[in-house]
C-alpha cells in the first residue's frame, strides 16, 4: 500500500493528473439535481484535489473528503480554505478509515471502485461501502467502461456484467448508464455512471 501511496503522490507532485478537470462532475451534479438526497454526511472517496467534495460541501453536505495521498489532501485542504467551505479532509484508505458513531447518506467516487487490483478486492469495497452507509443510502460510482474504444490507455475498465455480479450482493442498481466524463487528455473516457442503493 505504500508504494501505492508513493506512486499517487508523485502524480499530484508533477501535476499528471488527466482526470483533474477543476470543475464537478458532471454526473454528481445531475445526481444531486434529480434524487431527494438527505443533507447529511457525504463521504468522497478519492477525492483528490477536492474539487468535487467542495462542491458537494456548498450544496449544503457535510462532507468529508478522503485519499491515499497525502498531497491530494494538502492540495484540497489549501483550496477549501481558499473558498471559505468547511470540508474535512484526511489522507486514508477508503477500506481501512476508522468509521465512529456515524453513517454516510451518500458515497461518491470518481474511479476508485473500478481501481482495485482484482474482483476480491472491488467486493471488500463494495462490502465496505455498504458498511458505511445508512439504510437506503445511496453510492455515485464512476467506473471504466469496457466498451471504451481507447482500450489501451486510460483507467481500469469493467464489464455491465462484472459491475452487477460484484454489486447486487450489497446494492440495488438504480442506474447504469455508458457515458463519456471530463478529461484534460484527448478524447474522453467512457465510463459507467452507476447509482446504487444499500439494501
Amino acid at each position: 500500500m505504500t508504494r501505492q501511496k508513493n506512486q499517487w503522490d508523485e502524480r499530484y507532485v508533477s501535476g499528471d493528473l488527466p482526470w483533474d478537470t477543476g470543475c464537478p462532475d458532471t454526473y454528481l451534479v445531475q445526481m444531486v439535481s434529480r434524487w431527494p438526497i438527505c443533507r447529511g454526511l457525504v463521504l468522497d472517496i478519492g477525492c483528490g484535489t477536492g474539487t468535487n467534495s467542495i462542491w458537494l460541501a456548498q450544496q449544503g453536505f457535510d462532507v468529508i473528503g478522503l485519499d491515499l495521498s497525502a498531497e491530494a489532501i494538502a492540495i484540497a485542504t489549501k483550496r477549501a480554505a481558499e473558498q471559505g467551505v468547511s470540508c474535512r479532509f484526511t489522507s486514508s484508505d477508503f477500506l481501512d478509515f476508522e468509521v465512529e458513531d456515524w453513517a454516510c447518506f451518500f458515497l461518491f467516487d470518481r474511479g476508485c471502485f473500478h481501481s482495485m487490483p482484482d474482483e476480491e478486492a472491488r467486493r471488500a469495497f463494495a462490502a465496505r461501502a455498504a458498511d458505511v452507509l445508512s439504510p437506503g443510502g445511496l453510492w455515485l460510482s464512476m467506473i471504466g467502461n469496457i466498451d471504451d474504444p481507447l482500450q489501451d490507455q486510460g483507467p481500469p475498465k469493467l464489464s455491465a456484467r462484472q459491475i452487477a455480479t460484484l454489486l447486487e450482493p450489497f446494492f440495488e442498481i438504480l442506474n447504469l448508464q455508458s457515458c463519456m466524463i471530463e478529461s484534460r487528455r484527448g478524447e474522453p473516457p467512457r465510463f459507467w455512471q452507476c447509482l446504487l442503493r444499500k439494501r
